[in-house]
């Protein structure tokens, strides 16, 4: 008889419990969905208020200088240049660093270190950008004005880039702040893209008479290079869309310059510093195509990251994230 009873009990509970998972089902789906109409709704939106410069500079204004409110006279490259010059500045500077930092916490550090630099590094990431940017000002601009600046230039002068008056304020501070933040993204997927490489292929490498050093070189570093250049180009993502640091430590002045020693201007930090300020139709315009110019830059390098990770994770399995 109980049994009869738990089976006309689990009948009943059948339909029920179907219908649960369908709305579950659906509701998910709609969730999933959120993301791509927001970003579709935001470049939307961006498209939409930039057209007033876009019909009267065309292509003209990503090639233009001009940056004169008062007489309506907009050009985004010394922005456009500022973003791209701090950016490089940023990764030349962590990828080699960040690279090396897996390498140790992955094939050469102890165990009982890994946990705590890994938590260290990860705690860099939860800094928040405003904190860096004090940083900055009163930490590593002085410093660069005292010591650093003045040291390259003794040294280096003979190179446009490090010639100047020494600001400590500019190019070179901003892209070490940037440096300095996206380095726990690249440690972080690149620590999760060599730890994913199958043990046989350092078996073999020792096999053949390899050394420690010859099996992450050639056997390691090649395999997981698909992933790390994907952890290297969502930095790159979060580099050139980084507002607050780069505001507090770049100069802000939309001027082009060879020089790392002088101040300058990105797009997320204009936007920033002069959008309360826009009081004609066209400024606020001008800003909004900025700001376009920012979100297809970045859209378009963190969609090749992703592609590049997932052909990572689909390569070993899984565990590269």
């Amino acid at each position: 008889m109980s049994r009869l009873v738990r089976d006309a009990s689990r009948r009943a509970a059948t339909p029920r419990r179907r219908f649960g998972d369908a709305v579950f089902a659906w509701i998910a789906r709609a969730l999933a969905a959120v993301a791509p109409l927001l970003i579709v709704g935001i470049g939307w939106q961006l498209v939409r208020g930039s057209a007033l410069t876009r019909h009267a500079f065309g292509w003209r204004f990503l090639s233009s200088s001009a940056w004169d409110p008062v007489f309506s006279h907009f050009g985004a490259w010394p922005f456009l240049f500022g973003t791209l010059v701090t950016t490089a500045v940023a990764l030349i500077l962590a990828v080699p660093l960040s690279i090396a930092v897996a390498i140790f916490l992955v094939e050469q550090a102890p165990f009982w270190l890994r946990g705590p630099v890994g938590y260290l590094v990860e705690l860099l990431a939860a800094v928040p950008s405003v904190v860096y940017g004090l940083w900055g000002i009163f930490v590593l601009a002085p410093w660069l004005q005292r010591n650093a600046e003045p040291w390259l230039a003794a040294r280096l002068g003979w190179l446009p880039l490090f010639r100047g008056p020494a600001y400590g304020v500019g190019f070179l501070a901003a892209g070490l702040i940037l440096a300095v933040m996206i380095a726990p993204y690249i440690i972080g997927i690149s620590r999760e893209v060599i730890a994913a490489v199958p043990r046989a292929y350092r078996d073999g490498a020792y096999a053949l008479a390899a050394t420690h050093w010859d099996a992450i070189w050639g056997v390691v570093l090649p395999a997981a290079r698909t992933g790390i250049w994907g952890g290297v180009m969502l930095g790159m993502g979060r580099a050139l869309g980084e507002t607050m640091a780069v505001t507090m430590v770049i100069g802000n002045r939309p001027a082009v310059s060879a020089s790392l020693f002088a101040p300058g201007y990105t797009l997320a930090s204009v936007i920033a510093n002069e959008f309360t300020e826009a009081t004609t139709a066209m400024y606020v315009s001008a800003l909004l195509e900025i700001g376009l110019v920012l979100f297809a830059i970045t859209l378009l390098v963190n969609i090749v990251a992703r592609v590049m990770v997932w052909r990572a994770e689909r390569r070993w399995g899984g565990r590269a994230a």
